[in-house]
């Protein structure tokens, strides 16, 4: 069976392998002097409009500690949920690189709110504080729940009053778009966000992130920012490539709602199982669910996956682009067999 640990773990989806196959065919222009990249980039300005900057990195960490930098200086401080993927997932990297401070607020299910922001904002104008910059939100969350419209809107108001700016990951941003049903512009240029980190990994892409700069002030020094911060890719048409078919025919769209749609079955056969418990809605592409201890550890020799809490037995299970219905049902099945032996 297929692992069921992460969205990481897939392949590439054919249509990006036949994209890369197509920009290997010849010489072109480096650090992005090439026309897979002025496509690419057209590609995302038919997504948020025409007055965007979008600067394509290597991978999701270096696209939110880069997209970080952009707006801080070192006295600076970025709130975010206690579970954010800047917080726990990327070790000090977006600390090391902005010298800002990371404060993290709890999270139930993965979301903060506007309530909870402006709580964390103090002090400003205080030499002796960390001056708060940058709300950080991820979309979906860690607990691939999903922000919408309005909360978004909310948390974007906050930063506004104090002078903030909102920054969002997307590393699963089409499940978040697929989701809400809504366009990718709805619940992120248009809701207030500044700064955009747009996954592609995780959705069939072999590798490669984008920074949008929604107010084009905010990226006049990225150009060196990007170098700076080892992410400026010589051969960068083999991203560009990638997000041209990603963005075309609604490849995005498909590979997201494929996933979604993997990770309802799963979530709808898991609920019929004795002593286990659905812990999160089920907004993308993960299930979160406490399973028996004893389960855990022959299962995973099975078919791999992350316990995400040790001590309440939780685990996360991600669906992908890729991800079949046959594997989920001999999934549950072996689950079942578990629970009842």
């Amino acid at each position: 069976m297929k692992s069921f640990a992460s969205d990481n773990y897939s392949g590439v989806h054919p249509e990006i392998m036949e994209a890369l196959q197509r920009a290997n065919h010849q010489h072109m222009g480096s650090y992005g002097n090439d026309a897979f990249t002025t496509r690419a980039v057209n590609k995302f300005k038919e997504h948020f409009g025409e007055d965007i900057d979008v600067y394509f990195v290597y991978n999701g960490t270096g696209a939110n500690t880069l997209g970080l930098s952009a707006l801080t200086q070192s006295f600076n401080s970025v709130i975010c949920s206690e579970l954010a993927h800047i917080n726990v997932d990327e070790s000090t990297a977006p600390e090391k690189f902005t010298g800002c401070k990371l404060i993290g607020i709890p999270a139930s299910n993965g979301k903060i709110n506007a309530q909870q922001a402006a709580e964390k904002i103090q002090r400003l104008g205080d030499p002796h504080h960390p001056q708060a910059r940058i709300i950080s939100i991820s979309q979906l969350t860690e607990y691939a729940t999903v922000y919408s419209v309005d909360e978004i809107k909310s948390l974007s108001e906050v930063a506004r009053q104090h002078g903030m700016f909102l920054h969002m990951d997307g590393a699963r941003i089409s499940n978040a778009a697929v989701s809400l049903n809504k366009s990718f512009r709805e619940f992120t240029r248009d809701a207030g966000v500044d700064v955009l980190s747009f996954g592609g990994t995780k959705n069939g892409m072999m590798f490669g992130e984008a920074v949008i700069f929604f107010k084009k002030e905010t990226a006049k020094q990225f150009h060196y920012i990007r170098k700076q911060g080892m992410q400026l890719h010589s051969k960068m048409r083999f991203i560009s490539a990638q997000f041209e078919a990603l963005l075309s025919n609604d490849l995005w769209k498909r590979n997201a709602a494929h996933a979604n749609a993997m990770a309802k079955k799963l979530a709808e056969g898991l609920q019929a199982i004795p002593r286990v418990t659905i812990t999160q809605p089920v907004d993308g592409n993960g299930v979160f669910a406490i399973l028996p201890k004893e389960i855990i550890e022959p299962l995973q020799q099975e078919v791999f996956f992350y316990v995400w809490n040790e001590r309440t037995n939780e685990v996360r299970l991600m669906c992908s682009f890729d991800t079949e219905e046959e594997e989920i049902q001999r999934f549950l099945k072996k689950i079942k067999a578990l629970v009842s032996a």
